[in-house]
């Protein structure tokens, strides 16, 4: 029962079957006899079909919740039997918004060292991706913003409020100021973040607030690629402090506050609502208040 509400999950998350079955490793067939079967122990239709995926029925609509809920105890009830007998263990996997990465560093960073039974997957996500992979149990932690858009019902632990500063050339006109007005930016050469990214969507408002329209000469879902570009020469990108700091260390390159309209947005640690947590994951957020604290 269990392989089958993963192969049921998994379908629901990709919304076509070969996808599913790859994502899990097994074949086509295979992932259509098991919810076949899955429907079959149920005694209702999970799945519209016919030449292919039609979506979730009603009840399937039912089922994927109890399918989230009873995997996730099932995972909880191996994390609290393997802590009971080796202490704190396994693999945590964590999806972070690209401008997190430093930070998500220093959190396993500090956890690893009191805890080095424990491993870690990180990887580079945006906030939406990050909220759908908590959802349908494809990490067990996120570092996102917590204050700008709905994050649904989630345990959270803020870690730091982003400070965003101008990435520019040594040479450049603004090299020399202690700080820059947004609206200063209205013209130049910006290399910026994807609209899909959350900290794009942040810096939009923070032009909008300061009467400009930004345009982007080049955007990149990477961070490393906007410094790239900076460093290139000819482009002035807007990044968060902690990451600008990171990026430009060893590099002919300034960072200088910008100042005016900006709001700062919290970012923090988040983990799907359970009580108690796991052992591995309640620890995590409690290493993460403490840095916060610090």
């Amino acid at each position: 029962m269990l392989d089958k509400l993963q192969m049921f999950i998994a379908v629901a998350k990709e919304g076509h079957f070969g996808r599913a079955a790859a994502s899990l490793g097994i074949t086509q067939p295979t992932l259509s006899t098991g919810i076949k079967q899955l429907e079959d122990q149920l005694g209702v239709q999970l799945i519209f079909r016919g030449s292919r995926f039609g979506g979730l029925t009603p009840e399937g609509q039912t089922a994927l919740v109890w399918a989230r809920k009873i995997v996730g105890d099932t995972r909880q009830l191996r994390e609290e039997m393997r802590f009971q007998r080796h202490g704190l263990s396994g693999q945590l996997r964590i999806a972070v918004i690209p401008t997190a990465l430093t930070w998500a560093a220093r959190l396993t960073s500090r956890f690893s060292e009191a805890h080095p039974k424990v491993r870690f997957t990180i990887l580079s996500r945006t906030s939406i991706e990050i909220l759908s992979m908590l959802e349908n149990l494809e990490v067990d932690a996120g570092i996102s913003y917590l204050d700008n858009e709905p994050m649904g019902r989630v345990s959270t632990e803020p870690l730091y409020e982003e400070r965003y500063m101008l990435v520019c050339a040594a040479d450049s006109a603004f090299a020399t100021r202690e700080a820059v007005g947004w609206e200063e930016l209205d013209g130049q050469k910006l290399c910026l973040l994807t609209p899909d990214m959350q900290n794009r969507r942040i810096i939009n408002k923070n032009f909008a607030a300061a009467g400009v329209t930004p345009e982007a000469w080049a955007e990149s879902n990477s961070t490393i690629v906007l410094v790239a570009n900076v460093e290139a020469g000819g482009f002035v990108t807007v990044l968060p402090e902690d990451m600008a700091r990171f990026l430009i260390s060893g590099k002919s390159l300034k960072i200088i506050p910008l100042k005016g309209v900006e709001v700062a947005h919290t970012v923090g640690l988040v983990a799907p609502y359970r009580e108690p947590h796991t052992p591995v994951l309640g620890t995590l957020l409690r290493e993460a208040k403490r840095m916060s604290a610090a």
